[in-house]
């Protein structure tokens, strides 16, 4: 299947509980909110319409004052994906897009064509959800657990691969030096096809998921195909006020 006749729509989740940074989604960045920035990076991106999950009336007010749709969903959903899941019952009720782009809200800094490179894996039709993965770069990422592996074996110059396991291990194991070369760094971001999202939330949480407390484990552990498309560098995160001062000198400096 050609990705140029998917018709995808791109969903914001976002909430303001966060343990590290509470409130982040309105955290002021050059004069607006860290949401806005990122509406901005998913419109560039130019992959669909956009829209915001939000779990507080004031990140809804914020996403709208931006310009796109927002929805109110219920504050206690288990997980992102839950929430544009919810979204997309008001967003979409006809089923129109067969793809829904779950793209973080704390990614202000992602290059938009990072994000449009989600969709490539979707060529292959017996993919249910498509992700992305960087390089590791050097041991410390390699051995940090905040930063999720991904084990996808890319044959040659392929663009794209399956992905067979993520852990916050250093996987897969070798004993050569700098052996966290030819690691894969996870992204966050995901691209499912609308039946594979319905299936996803039905389903009960995986072991594997619970130990690794990574959720992307439970679609493995229920036979559905995840595959990446690698890009060059893996963007943070805005997950504490360092990340967020670095943010703001990046979007700064590009202005």
């Amino acid at each position: 299947m050609s990705i140029s006749r998917l018709d995808p729509i791109v969903v914001i989740p976002a909430r303001m509980a966060a343990s590290r940074l509470p409130g982040k989604p309105l955290a002021d960045i050059l004069g607006r909110p860290m949401i806005a920035h990122v509406i901005d990076r998913a419109r560039e991106a130019a992959i669909g319409p956009v829209a915001v999950a939000a779990a507080d009336e004031a990140i809804a007010a914020a996403a709208e004052a931006a310009g796109v749709r927002a929805v109110l969903t219920a504050e206690n959903l288990p997980s992102g994906t839950d929430r544009v899941h919810a979204a997309l019952a008001a967003l979409d009720p006809e089923g129109r897009h067969d793809v829904v782009v779950n793209f973080q809200g704390d990614l202000p800094t992602m290059p938009p064509e990072s994000l449009r490179a989600v969709l490539a894996p979707l060529s292959d039709p017996e993919v249910a959800i498509a992700t992305l993965v960087a390089p590791i770069i050097d041991e410390d990422e390699a051995t940090r657990t905040a930063a999720v592996k991904a084990v996808c074996a890319f044959e040659g110059a392929a663009a794209t691969a399956r992905c067979l396991y993520f852990s916050r291990a250093p996987v897969p194991w070798s004993d050569a030096p700098e052996a966290w070369r030819g690691l894969w760094h996870h992204i966050g971001v995901y691209a499912f096809r609308r039946a594979a999202l319905d299936r996803y939330v039905a389903l009960p949480p995986s072991s594997l998921e619970q130990r690794e407390r990574l959720e992307q484990l439970r679609a493995l552990a229920a036979g559905m195909v995840i595959a990446a498309a690698r890009v060059p560098a893996a963007p943070f995160g805005v997950d504490t006020p360092a990340d967020l001062d670095r943010a703001r000198g990046i979007l700064g400096a590009r202005h």
